[in-house]
């Protein structure tokens, strides 16, 4: 897997990223909202080098001339609900392209124990189309690969992208190994280790309760 860490190089997102880890802004839930949604602009463009442009004549009101398109078909698919804003950014870059949604939790055996349910999937055929997975906090990496496996299930795309905001190392390694070699992760961040419970420290927190209130636990 090729991972692009934009926070090793200075740019507006690492402005982006101290705002939402910090405990004194993150908690204003329409600017944390809106800053995962411009991380994920930001982190859409990039990932858009990386696609295939082929050549056509347009015409503008004067002449006619070239312009670069991009020539893949994209599926963005993201996991609910933390995922929104997230998707909401890269729609905003790939206006055109087709959404899919899952819903990928964690059920808690125990404090520190839990598996991966999968409840919901509206996804379209995947075949040969370039699969963007956007979810904003790579933790265990365990969500990110039970939701590869189910869209599997509705076609193969030839390419995989991961768009997240911030990732642990120990969920990228598990990643590594479980998902297509030619995988590309774009990431905000990384951050060095989880704790006990399977989340990522020093992180924020849980996105999805940052951008829209705090869950019952199941």
């Amino acid at each position: 897997m090729k991972v692009h860490n934009l926070s090793e190089t200075n740019s507006v997102v690492n402005h982006f990223l101290a705002e939402i880890r910090n405990v004194n802004i993150q908690n204003d839930r329409m600017r944390f909202r809106r800053n995962i949604e411009r991380i994920g602009e930001i982190l859409a463009y990039e990932m858009s080098k990386s696609l295939h442009f082929s050549s056509e004549e347009i015409q503008t009101p004067l002449s006619e001339i070239k312009a670069n398109l991009i020539d893949d078909k994209v599926v963005v698919c993201s996991i609910l609900r933390a995922g929104v804003p997230l998707h909401n950014g890269i729609l905003n870059y790939f206006d055109w392209v087709d959404s899919s949604f899952i819903s990928a939790y964690r059920y808690h055996i125990s404090e520190t124990e839990f598996e991966i349910n999968v409840e919901y999937l509206a996804s379209q055929n995947l075949d040969n189309k370039v699969l963007i997975l956007a979810d904003p906090m790579l933790a265990t990496g365990q969500s990110l690969l039970a939701t590869f496996e189910a869209l599997t299930k509705v076609g193969l795309p030839k390419e995989v992208h991961i768009i997240s905001v911030i990732a642990a190392q120990p969920g990228i390694d598990f990643l590594k190994d479980k998902l297509p070699q030619e995988t590309q992760l774009w990431i905000g961040a990384i951050d060095e280790k989880l704790n006990g419970k399977g989340y990522i420290v020093p992180g924020l927190g849980d996105a999805g309760d940052l951008a829209y209130g705090e869950k019952l636990q199941k």
